[in-house]
Protein backbone atom coordinates (compact mmCIF):
# COMPACT_ATOMS: atom_id res chain seq x y z
CA UNK A 1 0.00 0.00 0.00
CA UNK A 2 2.76 2.17 1.05
CA UNK A 3 4.59 1.48 -2.19
CA UNK A 4 1.51 2.19 -4.34
CA UNK A 5 0.55 5.65 -2.54
CA UNK A 6 4.50 6.88 -3.29
CA UNK A 7 4.41 5.79 -7.05
CA UNK A 8 0.94 7.79 -7.27
CA UNK A 9 2.87 10.60 -5.94
CA UNK A 10 5.69 10.97 -7.72
CA UNK A 11 3.23 10.14 -11.12
CA UNK A 12 1.18 13.32 -9.85
CA UNK A 13 4.22 15.02 -9.63
CA UNK A 14 5.58 14.13 -13.10
CA UNK A 15 2.05 15.07 -14.44
CA UNK A 16 2.15 18.27 -12.83
CA UNK A 17 5.53 19.11 -13.94
CA UNK A 18 4.21 18.31 -17.61
CA UNK A 19 1.07 20.32 -17.43
CA UNK A 20 3.39 23.18 -16.11
CA UNK A 21 5.86 22.52 -19.60
CA UNK A 22 2.67 23.65 -21.68
CA UNK A 23 1.86 27.25 -19.98
CA UNK A 24 5.39 28.64 -20.17
CA UNK A 25 5.71 28.94 -23.42
CA UNK A 26 3.27 32.02 -23.58
CA UNK A 27 5.58 33.97 -21.41
CA UNK A 28 7.57 34.32 -24.78
CA UNK A 29 4.84 34.92 -27.67
CA UNK A 30 1.61 33.22 -29.03
CA UNK A 31 1.82 29.57 -30.48
CA UNK A 32 0.29 28.91 -33.63
CA UNK A 33 0.69 26.70 -36.79
CA UNK A 34 1.47 27.38 -40.78
CA UNK A 35 0.62 25.35 -43.15
CA UNK A 36 3.33 24.24 -45.37
CA UNK A 37 1.84 21.51 -48.46
CA UNK A 38 0.21 19.67 -45.82
CA UNK A 39 2.74 19.73 -42.84
CA UNK A 40 2.28 21.96 -40.09
CA UNK A 41 4.77 24.01 -39.23
CA UNK A 42 5.02 25.40 -35.31
CA UNK A 43 5.87 28.62 -34.10
CA UNK A 44 5.84 31.17 -31.84
CA UNK A 45 5.48 34.84 -32.47
CA UNK A 46 5.79 38.16 -30.93
CA UNK A 47 5.84 41.50 -31.82
CA UNK A 48 4.84 44.12 -34.56
CA UNK A 49 6.31 45.10 -37.45
CA UNK A 50 8.43 43.61 -40.26
CA UNK A 51 8.60 39.63 -40.52
CA UNK A 52 11.83 38.07 -38.82
CA UNK A 53 11.93 34.67 -39.16
CA UNK A 54 14.15 32.28 -36.68
CA UNK A 55 15.65 29.45 -37.95
CA UNK A 56 16.87 26.74 -35.38
CA UNK A 57 19.31 24.01 -36.03
CA UNK A 58 20.03 20.21 -34.13
CA UNK A 59 19.19 19.35 -32.28
CA UNK A 60 17.02 22.44 -30.85
CA UNK A 61 13.59 24.06 -30.81
CA UNK A 62 11.86 27.72 -30.89
CA UNK A 63 13.15 28.21 -27.49
CA UNK A 64 16.76 27.92 -28.44
CA UNK A 65 16.46 31.81 -29.58
CA UNK A 66 14.51 32.42 -25.79
CA UNK A 67 17.20 35.42 -25.28
CA UNK A 68 16.70 37.23 -28.34
CA UNK A 69 12.65 36.82 -29.07
CA UNK A 70 11.74 39.59 -26.53
CA UNK A 71 14.20 42.12 -27.49
CA UNK A 72 14.10 41.77 -31.20
CA UNK A 73 9.78 41.72 -31.12
CA UNK A 74 10.64 45.41 -29.71
CA UNK A 75 11.28 46.12 -32.96
CA UNK A 76 10.00 43.44 -35.45
CA UNK A 77 7.59 40.89 -35.55
CA UNK A 78 9.42 37.89 -34.48
CA UNK A 79 8.68 34.07 -35.69
CA UNK A 80 10.74 31.24 -34.19
CA UNK A 81 9.95 28.32 -35.65
CA UNK A 82 10.01 24.75 -34.91
CA UNK A 83 11.39 22.72 -37.91
CA UNK A 84 9.90 19.88 -39.47
CA UNK A 85 10.89 16.53 -37.24
CA UNK A 86 11.34 18.90 -34.27
CA UNK A 87 8.92 19.53 -30.84
CA UNK A 88 5.15 20.45 -32.36
CA UNK A 89 5.74 20.22 -35.86
CA UNK A 90 4.92 17.64 -38.14
CA UNK A 91 7.11 14.93 -39.04
CA UNK A 92 6.87 13.53 -42.05
CA UNK A 93 8.30 10.00 -43.12
CA UNK A 94 11.10 9.60 -45.18
CA UNK A 95 14.74 11.12 -46.05
CA UNK A 96 13.21 13.06 -49.14
CA UNK A 97 11.09 15.19 -46.60
CA UNK A 98 13.81 16.79 -45.36
CA UNK A 99 15.66 17.80 -48.42
CA UNK A 100 16.30 21.40 -48.27
CA UNK A 101 13.56 22.23 -50.68
CA UNK A 102 11.11 21.02 -49.03
CA UNK A 103 12.71 22.74 -45.94
CA UNK A 104 12.96 26.09 -47.74
CA UNK A 105 9.09 25.46 -48.27
CA UNK A 106 8.70 25.48 -45.26
CA UNK A 107 9.82 29.35 -44.88
CA UNK A 108 8.06 29.86 -47.80
CA UNK A 109 5.14 29.00 -46.38
CA UNK A 110 5.34 31.02 -42.40
CA UNK A 111 5.96 34.12 -44.69
CA UNK A 112 3.26 33.34 -47.08
CA UNK A 113 1.20 32.61 -43.57
CA UNK A 114 1.52 35.85 -42.28
CA UNK A 115 0.74 37.90 -45.11
CA UNK A 116 4.22 38.96 -46.27
CA UNK A 117 6.35 38.55 -49.79
CA UNK A 118 9.29 38.25 -48.13
CA UNK A 119 11.10 38.64 -44.36
CA UNK A 120 14.55 38.62 -42.84
CA UNK A 121 16.17 35.37 -41.94
CA UNK A 122 18.24 34.56 -39.38
CA UNK A 123 19.18 30.72 -39.12
CA UNK A 124 21.59 28.71 -36.71
CA UNK A 125 23.20 25.42 -37.71
CA UNK A 126 20.84 23.49 -39.82
CA UNK A 127 18.29 26.25 -40.07
CA UNK A 128 21.64 28.38 -41.10
CA UNK A 129 21.96 26.51 -44.42
CA UNK A 130 18.18 26.70 -44.59
CA UNK A 131 19.02 30.41 -44.79
CA UNK A 132 21.33 30.66 -47.06
CA UNK A 133 19.73 28.14 -49.46
CA UNK A 134 16.59 30.15 -49.22
CA UNK A 135 18.43 33.44 -50.25
CA UNK A 136 20.54 31.86 -53.09
CA UNK A 137 17.07 29.69 -54.53
CA UNK A 138 14.14 32.46 -54.06
CA UNK A 139 15.79 35.96 -52.97
CA UNK A 140 12.72 37.48 -53.48
CA UNK A 141 11.25 35.99 -50.29
CA UNK A 142 14.79 37.24 -48.12
CA UNK A 143 14.69 41.03 -47.34
CA UNK A 144 17.99 40.54 -45.13
CA UNK A 145 19.77 37.42 -44.01
CA UNK A 146 21.97 36.38 -40.38
CA UNK A 147 23.31 33.66 -40.18
CA UNK A 148 24.87 31.88 -36.39
CA UNK A 149 27.34 29.40 -36.72
CA UNK A 150 27.52 28.09 -40.12
CA UNK A 151 29.71 29.15 -42.83
CA UNK A 152 28.61 29.71 -46.68
CA UNK A 153 27.39 26.00 -47.85
CA UNK A 154 30.16 26.36 -50.73
CA UNK A 155 32.92 27.79 -47.68
CA UNK A 156 31.92 24.77 -45.48
CA UNK A 157 32.21 22.09 -48.46
CA UNK A 158 35.67 23.63 -49.20
CA UNK A 159 36.96 22.76 -46.08
CA UNK A 160 35.49 19.51 -45.79
CA UNK A 161 37.14 18.45 -49.02
CA UNK A 162 40.55 20.10 -48.65
CA UNK A 163 40.41 20.66 -45.01
CA UNK A 164 41.87 17.40 -42.90
CA UNK A 165 40.90 18.85 -39.13
CA UNK A 166 37.15 19.57 -40.79
CA UNK A 167 36.84 16.09 -41.99
CA UNK A 168 37.81 14.61 -38.90
CA UNK A 169 35.74 17.00 -36.81
CA UNK A 170 32.27 16.34 -39.15
CA UNK A 171 32.97 12.89 -38.42
CA UNK A 172 29.88 12.59 -36.37
CA UNK A 173 27.60 13.88 -39.24
CA UNK A 174 28.51 10.31 -40.66
CA UNK A 175 28.07 8.47 -37.69
CA UNK A 176 24.37 10.32 -37.77
CA UNK A 177 23.35 9.27 -41.62
CA UNK A 178 24.76 5.66 -40.25
CA UNK A 179 22.64 5.46 -36.74
CA UNK A 180 19.69 3.36 -35.90
CA UNK A 181 17.24 6.56 -34.68
CA UNK A 182 15.19 4.02 -32.40
CA UNK A 183 18.48 3.40 -30.31
CA UNK A 184 18.78 7.11 -29.39
CA UNK A 185 17.34 8.68 -26.19
CA UNK A 186 15.53 11.89 -25.84
CA UNK A 187 18.10 12.69 -22.64
CA UNK A 188 21.18 12.36 -25.96
CA UNK A 189 19.99 15.24 -27.33
CA UNK A 190 19.78 17.31 -24.89
CA UNK A 191 23.53 16.87 -23.94
CA UNK A 192 24.46 17.63 -26.86
CA UNK A 193 23.21 21.44 -26.45
CA UNK A 194 24.96 24.13 -24.22
CA UNK A 195 22.27 24.27 -21.46
CA UNK A 196 23.06 25.34 -17.34
CA UNK A 197 19.69 25.65 -16.45
CA UNK A 198 18.29 22.44 -15.29
CA UNK A 199 14.64 24.12 -16.21
CA UNK A 200 15.69 24.73 -19.54
CA UNK A 201 17.25 20.84 -20.21
CA UNK A 202 13.75 20.08 -18.59
CA UNK A 203 11.78 22.40 -21.53
CA UNK A 204 14.63 20.70 -23.88
CA UNK A 205 13.91 16.99 -22.95
CA UNK A 206 10.08 17.65 -23.39
CA UNK A 207 10.68 19.04 -26.77
CA UNK A 208 12.52 15.89 -28.13
CA UNK A 209 10.54 13.61 -26.59
CA UNK A 210 7.90 14.82 -28.96
CA UNK A 211 10.35 15.24 -31.78
CA UNK A 212 11.64 12.82 -33.94
CA UNK A 213 14.69 11.46 -33.98
CA UNK A 214 14.85 9.57 -37.16
CA UNK A 215 13.73 13.15 -38.61
CA UNK A 216 16.09 14.82 -37.01
CA UNK A 217 19.31 12.35 -38.35
CA UNK A 218 17.06 12.66 -41.99
CA UNK A 219 18.63 16.23 -41.98
CA UNK A 220 21.84 15.05 -42.26
CA UNK A 221 20.82 12.00 -44.72
CA UNK A 222 19.40 14.19 -47.18
CA UNK A 223 21.82 17.33 -47.06
CA UNK A 224 25.13 16.00 -45.56
CA UNK A 225 27.54 16.09 -48.31
CA UNK A 226 28.96 12.58 -48.99
CA UNK A 227 30.93 13.66 -51.87
CA UNK A 228 32.22 17.44 -50.83
CA UNK A 229 34.50 17.28 -54.66
CA UNK A 230 30.90 17.33 -56.21
CA UNK A 231 29.41 19.37 -54.17
CA UNK A 232 31.94 22.01 -55.12
CA UNK A 233 31.27 21.75 -58.85
CA UNK A 234 27.64 23.01 -58.24
CA UNK A 235 26.76 26.98 -59.29
CA UNK A 236 26.06 28.03 -56.31
CA UNK A 237 23.75 31.62 -57.03
CA UNK A 238 25.27 35.05 -55.69
CA UNK A 239 23.29 35.81 -52.70
CA UNK A 240 21.79 39.77 -53.24
CA UNK A 241 20.95 40.54 -50.02
CA UNK A 242 22.89 42.07 -47.15
CA UNK A 243 24.31 39.28 -44.96
CA UNK A 244 25.44 39.04 -41.15
CA UNK A 245 27.53 36.63 -39.50
CA UNK A 246 28.56 35.55 -36.10
CA UNK A 247 31.09 32.95 -35.83
CA UNK A 248 32.15 31.37 -32.44
CA UNK A 249 35.96 30.65 -33.15
CA UNK A 250 35.40 28.14 -30.40
CA UNK A 251 33.12 26.30 -32.63
CA UNK A 252 34.57 22.55 -32.92
CA UNK A 253 31.57 21.68 -35.25
CA UNK A 254 32.02 24.05 -37.85
CA UNK A 255 35.57 25.31 -38.19
CA UNK A 256 36.44 29.78 -38.76
CA UNK A 257 38.51 28.69 -41.83
CA UNK A 258 35.11 28.19 -43.94
CA UNK A 259 34.45 32.05 -43.12
CA UNK A 260 37.38 32.97 -45.93
CA UNK A 261 35.80 33.62 -49.46
CA UNK A 262 32.24 34.30 -48.55
CA UNK A 263 32.50 37.78 -49.62
CA UNK A 264 33.13 36.46 -53.08
CA UNK A 265 29.45 35.03 -52.53
CA UNK A 266 27.43 37.59 -51.70
CA UNK A 267 27.01 40.11 -54.01
CA UNK A 268 25.87 43.22 -51.33
CA UNK A 269 26.74 44.54 -48.14
CA UNK A 270 28.20 42.15 -45.76
CA UNK A 271 29.29 41.49 -41.55
CA UNK A 272 30.96 39.49 -40.04
CA UNK A 273 31.55 38.93 -36.61
CA UNK A 274 33.51 36.71 -34.51
CA UNK A 275 33.77 35.75 -30.95
CA UNK A 276 37.08 34.21 -29.65
CA UNK A 277 35.14 33.01 -26.41
CA UNK A 278 32.19 31.09 -27.75
CA UNK A 279 31.36 27.94 -29.28
CA UNK A 280 29.04 26.59 -31.78
CA UNK A 281 25.99 27.94 -29.98
CA UNK A 282 26.96 31.27 -30.47
CA UNK A 283 23.58 33.30 -29.63
CA UNK A 284 23.88 31.19 -26.20
CA UNK A 285 27.16 32.11 -25.25
CA UNK A 286 27.36 35.90 -26.41
CA UNK A 287 23.28 35.91 -26.09
CA UNK A 288 23.32 39.77 -25.44
CA UNK A 289 26.17 40.57 -27.91
CA UNK A 290 24.36 39.10 -30.81
CA UNK A 291 20.57 40.26 -30.05
CA UNK A 292 22.46 43.82 -29.34
CA UNK A 293 24.21 43.91 -33.28
CA UNK A 294 21.91 42.22 -34.92
CA UNK A 295 19.20 45.55 -33.74
CA UNK A 296 22.01 47.76 -34.63
CA UNK A 297 22.90 45.96 -37.70
CA UNK A 298 19.39 45.82 -39.65
CA UNK A 299 18.73 49.67 -38.37
CA UNK A 300 21.95 50.56 -40.22
CA UNK A 301 20.90 48.00 -43.39
CA UNK A 302 17.24 48.54 -43.63
CA UNK A 303 15.96 50.78 -46.90
CA UNK A 304 14.53 54.09 -46.57
CA UNK A 305 11.58 54.13 -47.52
CA UNK A 306 11.00 51.43 -45.03
CA UNK A 307 8.86 51.68 -42.05
CA UNK A 308 11.33 49.99 -40.02
CA UNK A 309 11.71 51.63 -36.81
CA UNK A 310 15.01 52.61 -35.75
CA UNK A 311 15.92 50.86 -32.41
CA UNK A 312 17.08 52.90 -29.17
CA UNK A 313 19.93 51.38 -27.65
Amino acid sequence: MRTTWILMAILSTFQVSLGDSEDWSAAYGTEGFADSNGVKIHYVTKGNGPLLILIHGFPDFWYGWRNQIGPLSEHYQVVAIDQRGYNKSDKPAGIESYALSQLQGDILAVIKHFGKEKGIICGHDWGGLVAWSLAMEHPEAVDRLIICDLPHPRGFVRELANNPRQRVNSFYARKFQASDPSKIRPESFVILVKLDDKQDRQRYLEAFKRSSAEAMLNYYRANFPNDPAQWLARDFAQVKCPVLMFHGRNDIAVLPAGLSGTWDWVDNELTIVTFPDAGHWVQFDRADDVTKRILNWLSMTRSDSSNEPTPTQ
